[in-house]
């Protein structure tokens, strides 16, 4: 809608005679632009799925086809498009019409292009690789000190260190199951546990969560390591890390919340590398979909992430 209103502006700016011509000249443009913007919109919105199916080149080839037997249709329903007196041919018509959504098509290729091939990966790959190595240290030393006195629960917790880096090295380029997402961030907190003991507490409400809805992966476990390093650690009294994931309509809601003590108050910026990295996944997977939003209020640090509801095909 933008980009189409701008160039409606510049081309009532270059056919206007006058300044004192300029509204009359916008007006008209329009008259006739802003319908026709709305019926496209709304069309091709609707036939969105369909269009993918086409392939790349034909569905381009039918948008442009479906716009200029609209601009067809405005036109013989107008009887003529008069602009500062003067009638404007239909030949002179479909070609302003093809203009304007090569250039919108031609925008939303090269954001497609930016965002999807080598430089996402190489950002979700970034992702992958930030697990603090504090976290590895601390992991495998509190392991060792359990090897005599509780050998069993050492050995569990091995297998949960293995299972985490076995995913954070994984090829996760494709969603992945919230249920999943969940079990992974399970066993990241049962490590943390080991050394953070009760200081670390974490509630669950996962009552109105759908298994099958299906998240960009690793968007979990980043935002509950931030919150044990930013909200726990820096508390001699430790505290409560609220996990809450639910369907809201055909969105996904996943809200954390965390204490912000007193002394960990400067560490809030070092959130934004994760939460980057997640919007930008989030982006790249939902586009305008999906959002996040973080603040802090009344000592605690919220994320609150919503997306649509999908799931895997039958």
């Amino acid at each position: 809608m933008v980009a189409v209103n701008v160039l409606l502006v510049a081309a009532a700016v270059i056919r206007a005679p006058s300044i004192e011509a300029f509204p009359a000249q916008m007006l008209a443009f329009a008259a006739f632009g802003e319908p026709m913007l709305i019926v496209s919109l709304v069309a091709l919105c609707t036939a969105r799925r369909w269009l993918v199916t086409l392939g790349y080149g034909a569905a381009y080839l039918v948008i442009g086809l479906f716009e200029i037997g609209l601009a067809f249709a405005f036109h013989q329903a107008a009887g003529s498009v008069s602009m500062a007196q003067e009638r404007i041919p239909f030949v002179q018509l479909a070609a302003i019409t093809v203009f304007v959504a090569g250039i919108s098509l031609a925008y939303f290729d090269f954001r497609m292009r930016a965002l999807s091939p080598a430089i996402a990966e190489a950002r979700i790959q970034a992702l992958q690789a930030r697990i603090r190595p504090h976290f590895l240290y601390n992991s495998i030393n509190a392991v060792l000190s359990l090897m005599r006195s509780d050998p069993r629960r050492a050995e569990t917790a091995l297998e949960d260190l293995a299972d985490l880096f076995r995913v954070l090295m994984a090829d996760n380029r494709t969603l992945a199951p919230i249920s999943s997402e969940i079990q992974l961030a399970r066993q990241y907190l049962a490590l943390e546990e080991l050394r953070l003991g009760e200081r670390l507490r974490v509630k669950w409400k996962l009552d109105g969560m759908p298994p099958d809805a299906l998240v960009p992966p690793l968007m979990l476990q980043p935002l509950v390591e931030n919150a044990v390093y930013h909200g726990i650690e820096p508390s001699d009294a430790g505290g409560e890390i609220e996990i809450d994931v639910a369907l809201a309509g055909q969105q996904l809601v996943m809200e954390l919340r965390n204490p912000v003590p007193l002394a960990a108050a400067r560490h809030v910026a070092g959130n934004r590398m994760a939460m980057v990295n997640i919007r930008e996944r989030l982006q790249l997977h939902f586009d305008a979909e999906a959002s996040m939003r973080s603040e802090v209020k009344d000592g605690s640090y919220r994320v609150t992430i919503r997306m649509p509801y999908r799931t895997a095909p039958a």
